[in-house]
């Protein structure tokens, strides 16, 4: 925050005072040193004085003595011994009570003594000078009477070291005895003192001089001290400034060796210690400022006493306009009538902020309580997190849960769901709901030739067209892949309800026809559309839907682009799938799968020059299921995997058998499916096949539809070389019924084009597929390529190829698909000489020539 809105004085100003109070302390500092020092020199001169003077008066006394005894020793020398006695014995008697510092045990010890009428005077002092006791005979001195003075020490047997006694002295007493002698000394003693007491005044005038000598040295030494330890001081009361302002960043110089250095030691533990515990407050800002989430600081009563930059960023505000507002302004106005901040600052909770701008956040709100012992540290904080992406991306999960995601129409659970909604409404109201469950013809080839992303867009397409070409009522969903379902409901329960529905089934089938635009291609697709009613087919979604669909698949059936209603007989259609299903994958263990072969015969001699090899599953208990109806489960299934290589085997075997009997049976021709050509080891597995039966791939054909050459182009193209220098031959099966173009047929290793039997069949009736099987004969003749026409079924499509140049050709007009054992005696009559077919060419030759 800014200095000026605070109302703080600028640095400079606080700086001066400072500096000088600084100086000031520094000052006083320096006094109070030298005034101790020199205080220090007089109390000590005062203290040698005291013990001079001490000293002298006991001299004195002990010269007195001294001349007194040199004067009376010729007198009573008796009385000295006997003094000395007394003082000895006096000593023992009083050591105790000196050592435990009992007063009364003194005086009682020493009374004894004190009733000796020679005992004028007993006193007892410590061995710093101090009397602790003193006793004088009242009345005075007897003038002319002999004084014997005796100082005895007063000692003790003190164990300072373990097993070691030692004397230690506790005091002195002194005793004087007093008895008349005839002789008086007291001149001696008199001139004695006199003279000490002018020595002593000379003694005093020389102390004073000294002691004031003294003292100005040491306080002029002090004085210079104090300047030497101006600097570290300064320095000290800096640091700990500095250290009381929160800053523990700068470290405290130690440049000494003494006890000062001690002292700065001791601080920069401190500082230390304080920098490891404390935050301060601008270390708590950058903390709370370095957080993502909004966080608010509040008192007890919900007012902001601090908030982050994530706060003022995600509500527009500076950080002083947030400050003193309650925590309640910063909620959208529909929030704070719930809000009660006891409960919020103990809870996370989801609400709504409003900016600077009017802007609704959502946030996840999280409080928490501040406990204290310090009232203005107590209060709140709260945590908010913008949700904003979270909340998005919970209502994409809910639309992705209910609608899909490519064509943005209900999926099947939103589907079920609002299915239900309309069931229930119809029954209580007596209407009638019709479904209609709508599937791609054959989309798989879509996604196999164009690419996964042209099926999406192919589906996005769709989706559009039907939501544009129903009522805005009907509801459309997207049920799984390429299955579509809609449902009208508030039809009559009294009227027949199928012409109308039947009208808008044909009206699907007209869109779906449509051309689409894939990969600058215009694709043609059809759809197969099954159709219930409720409550007449079923009355729940789960049935209504079933029988839906099984009524698609009934149309699918009978060759798509077309729709039915449900009956219960397709529920039985539906079974019977499943069932051929799950028989579907036993079929090979129990041997149920068997070889049919169909010739391929040469239309101009009636030879046979080869077969197709047919693969046909006799189911015991059905008969022969058609490959139309288990071919389709087998890839569903990959079964087909399997089911081919059984295929390749049994069909190599066959060629062995025959090729041992007959010489050359032709070539054999197998179809090759979509999933057995995308196997990664479909080539290995293909030589192992032909090396294990000892049968060169030269003797056979493979038969690739134009779907799969146009699956993966490039990967194709690669495959097929390598199987086309395996030696294999290879054809285009069904010809004209795919997308491949000339362009793209000239990029393959292909020897042979089948015309497919859908145009064979009507060539002579129909100018249209006349047309497309002569443009396709001529294209494979042009390109170098065998042309064989599929399904030759009459004498009169026979004719008609042959008069075309078509030289090879397939179908029921030669006989069924046979055994590999009938094959045998076909091509046995023709080594003998006699071609099988020769008689069907005869007779389409006489037609001919009656013809003309």
């Amino acid at each position: 925050m800014n200095p000026q809105n605070t109302g703080d004085p600028p640095p400079q100003a606080l700086r001066s005072p400072r500096r000088a109070w600084t100086h000031v302390t520094a000052a006083t500092f320096k006094f109070k040193y030298a005034g101790a020092a020199f205080l220090v020199v007089v109390l000590a001169a005062a203290a040698v004085a005291t013990v001079l003077l001490v000293r002298h008066q006991a001299d004195t006394r002990t010269l007195s003595a001294l001349a007194e005894r040199a004067a009376r020793e010729r007198v009573d020398p008796e009385l000295q011994a006997r003094a000395q006695s007394i003082a000895e014995h006096a000593a023992d008697a009083i050591a105790g009570a000196v050592r435990a510092g009992d007063g009364s045990g003194v005086l009682r010890r020493l009374q004894p003594f004190i009733e000796n009428p020679t005992v004028a005077a007993v006193s007892v002092s410590t061995r710093s000078g101090k009397r602790i006791f003193n006793w004088r005979r009242s009345g005075g001195a007897t003038p002319g009477a002999l004084t014997v003075q005796v100082v005895a020490p007063v000692r003790t047997f003190v164990e300072r070291i373990p097993g070691a006694v030692t004397p230690e002295t506790l005091a002195t007493l002194t005793v004087v005895l007093e008895q008349a002698a005839p002789v008086s000394e007291v001149s001696l003693s008199g001139r004695l003192e006199a003279a000490g007491a002018a020595r002593w005044r000379l003694a005093w005038l020389l102390g004073f001089a000294l002691t004031a000598a003294g003292g100005l040295a040491a306080a002029a030494l002090a004085w210079r001290l104090t300047r030497q330890l101006q600097r570290p001081v300064d320095s000290l009361i800096k640091s700990a400034e500095r250290i009381g302002q929160g800053d523990y960043t700068r470290p405290v110089e130690v440049r000494r060796n003494d006890a000062l250095a001690d002292l700065q030691q001791a601080l920069e533990r401190m500082r230390g210690r304080l920098r490891q515990s404390t935050i301060n407050k601008n270390y708590l800002h950058s903390v709370l400022n370095s957080m993502t989430d909004a966080v608010f600081v509040t008192s007890p009563d919900g007012v902001i006493k601090m908030a982050n930059s994530a706060a003022c960023k995600l509500l527009s505000f500076g950080e002083e306009e947030l400050l003193g507002r309650g925590i309640l302004t910063v909620l959208e106005e529909r929030e704070r009538a719930g809000f009660d901040l006891l409960q919020a600052a103990q809870e996370t909770r989801e609400t709504v902020v409003r900016t600077r701008s009017g802007q609704t956040i959502p946030v996840s709100f999280t409080g928490s309580r501040i406990d204290s012992d310090d009232p203005q540290f107590q209060g709140n904080i709260f945590v908010a997190r913008n949700i904003t992406d979270r909340k998005r991306a919970e209502r994409r999960i809910r639309y992705l849960a209910r609608y899909d995601a490519l064509t943005k129409i209900p999926n099947r659970m939103q589907f079920h769901h609002l299915l239900q909604q309309t069931i229930a409404r119809a029954l209580r109201a007596g209407q009638v709901v019709a479904v209609l469950y709508l599937d791609m013809d054959r989309f798989k080839e879509v996604n196999d030739t164009f690419g996964h992303g042209a099926g999406d867009r192919t589906l996005e397409v769709l989706a559009e067209r039907l939501a544009r070409s129903l009522p805005k009522e009907t509801v459309v969903g997207r049920l799984a892949g390429d299955e579509f379902a809609l449902f009208v409901e508030g039809l009559p329960a009294d009227a027949d309800n199928r012409g109308p529905i039947a009208q808008l089934a044909r009206s699907l089938l007209t869109d779906v026809c449509r051309p689409f635009q894939l990969n600058q291609h215009e694709v043609f697709l059809t759809a197969s559309v099954g159709i219930a009613f409720c409550p007449r087919d079923a009355e729940n979604v789960i049935d209504l839907v079933r029988n839906a669909d099984a009524a698609m698949y009934y149309s699918k059936q009978n060759g798509g682009n077309t729709f039915a209603f449900y009956s219960p007989e397709m529920n039985a259609a539906a079974v019977e799938r499943l069932m051929l299903k799950s028989k579907l994958r036993r079929a090979l263990e129990r041997d149920e799968l068997e070889i049919r072969y169909q010739p391929k015969v040469d239309l101009r001699n009636g030879r046979i020059i080869g077969a197709e090899a047919l693969l046909r599953w006799r189911l015991p208990g059905h008969g022969d299921i058609p490959p139309s109806h288990f071919i389709p489960l087998a890839e569903e299934t990959n079964l087909i995997l399997e089911i081919g290589e059984w295929v390749l085997n049994r069909v190599c075997l066959d060629y062995r058998q025959m090729q041992s009997k007959v010489g050359d049976p032709g070539r054999i021709s197998l179809n090759l499916s979509l999933k057995q050509l995308r196997q990664a080891s479909f080539i290995l597995r293909c030589r192992s096949v032909f090396r294990r039966h000892q049968v060169s791939p030269t003797a056979f054909e493979l038969e690739i539809t134009e779907t799969t050459l146009m699956a993966d182009p490039q990967r194709t193209v690669r495959l097929l070389d390598e199987l086309y220098a395996m030696g294999l031959h290879l054809s285009i099966d069904d010809f004209g019924t795919g997308y491949s173009s000339l362009s793209a047929l000239q990029q393959f290793p292909i020897g042979t084009l089948k015309i497919d039997q859908s145009f064979v069949r009507d060539a002579t009736d129909d100018a249209g597929d006349a047309t497309i099987v002569r443009t396709i004969i001529e294209m494979g003749r042009s390109l170098g390529m065998e042309v064989i026409a599929e399904g030759v079924e009459s004498q009169r499509q026979l004719e008609f190829l042959r008069s075309n140049a078509c030289h090879y050709g397939q179908g029921r007009l030669f006989g069924e698909p046979c055994t590999a054992e009938d094959l045998l005696g076909l091509l046995a009559r023709q080594a003998a000489g006699s071609a099988p077919f020769a008689h069907l060419l005869q007779r389409a030759e006489a037609v001919a020539s009656r013809s003309a």
